[in-house]
């Protein structure tokens, strides 16, 4: 297999370095966009592997004077970011690398955000115009690389950031906080174990999928949602079995970026009933779609019919419609070893009404296709949690 004919450099939707190796154009990459000090972000347990030292030797025999900012909590604080932004000014850097999963990739563009800000940062979340109150002058450039294969936050204008205090998950947003620079090199996620793998992997097929069920007109959105998921049921199970699968590994990283270009469309029940759940018990965000994912789509069933006849044609699934589509997403979750409730993954039923109260105003609830009630996503929540399709 000759896997240089996946080494391509990408416009869209930002500058993105595609294939294997190409991590060793990282500190050419901080230097197109005007870094000489660059912080690197990333979470404390990447921070010991390797592949950070290198990066970081990479940078430094370059002549840039990199730095390391590693205490980013799995699902990012407001306090994470803070600290990372102390970290960036005391160290007089000048651009962020933001390296690993979603969590460091989301906390390195909301410090890259803050760093020239004098509001707090709660001042910047996805609601009205607030975007319009950023310093864009401010703003630090950022390089993403991913070393997951399933938020996709590294083409994502977007955060999201626990508010500790109030206990729940806050979207922040600026169409600048979109990477200027984007590597995506598959060698990065050999190491990831499988149960990583697949809950990453079912998170990148939650964003095509809820973006393709999105009421809104995004044709070309549409698209991308429908080639991501083809992606992920061709390449998923071989990176979870095999995880030295270069081929399967780059695809998915493909597909990751291919499902956060896509849900410029908009998410759904999956997201906010996930974003709540995570904050609240502090549980992965890709095993929490990857569980509510077949409760949400029978759920939404009488209002997405149209989009599972197609999704099942190009998918080439066995059976048609509806059926064809929840039996293949049980098939996988089963395949790469996902559990069926969220009682399994240590949710308790301690809130349910506050979940589903959470849920009704989260942002990803405003593009599902049926607009849910409070009670109506509890019941939801409860399904799930009970594993009662």
């Amino acid at each position: 297999m000759d896997l240089n004919q996946y080494r391509m450099n990408w416009n869209y939707p930002t500058s993105m370095r595609v294939g294997v190796g190409r991590i060793a154009e990282l500190a050419e990459a901080c230097r197109q966009l005007g870094m000489r000090a660059p912080l690197l972000c990333t979470d404390p347990g990447l921070a010991a592997l390797p592949m950070i030292d290198a990066a970081l030797r990479q940078c430094r025999d370059a002549g840039l004077n990199a730095g390391l900012f590693s205490a980013i909590k799995g699902n990012p604080t407001g306090a994470n970011v803070m600290d990372g932004v102390a970290a960036f000014k005391a160290g007089g850097h000048d651009g962020v690398i933001a390296f690993g999963g979603g969590s460091a990739l989301d906390a390195g563009k909301a410090i890259a955000l803050m760093v020239g800000q004098d509001r707090p940062l709660w001042d910047f979340e996805d609601v009205g115009d607030n975007a319009s109150r950023v310093n864009v002058a401010g703003m630090a450039p950022v390089v993403a690389v991913p070393t997951t294969a399933g938020t996709g936050s590294e083409v994502g204008r977007a955060s999201v950031i626990t508010d500790d205090a109030a206990h729940i998950k806050r979207i922040i947003f600026h169409a600048r906080m979109l990477p200027a620079l984007v590597i995506l090199d598959p060698e990065l996620t050999v190491g990831l174990p499988a149960k990583i793998t697949a809950a990453t992997g079912m998170d990148a097929l939650s964003h095509s999928l809820e973006a393709f069920c999105s009421p809104l007109f995004h044709p070309m959105a549409e698209g991308i949602a429908l080639e991501g998921m083809r992606l992920v049921q061709q390449y998923l199970p071989r990176a979870v079995s095999q995880g030295t699968d270069v081929e399967a590994r780059l695809q998915m990283l493909v597909a990751s970026s291919m499902g956060a270009t896509a849900f410029q469309r908009g998410l759904g029940a999956m997201h906010a009933l996930a974003h709540p759940l995570g904050a609240l018990y502090d549980a992965h965000h890709g095993l929490l779609n990857a569980v509510l994912m077949p409760y949400v789509l029978v759920a939404n069933r009488g209002a997405i019919e149209p989009q599972m006849e197609k999704m099942a044609r190009y998918l080439a699934l066995s059976g048609s419609g509806f059926e064809a589509v929840l039996d293949w997403v049980l098939a996988l979750r089963s395949e790469v070893g996902i559990a069926h409730s969220l009682g399994e993954i240590g949710i308790d039923d301690a809130r349910i009404e506050q979940v589903g109260r959470m849920a009704e105003v989260d942002p990803s609830a405003g593009t599902n296709p049926i607009a849910f009630s409070a009670a109506q996503y509890s019941a939801l929540f409860e399904k799930a949690l009970r594993g009662t399709l």
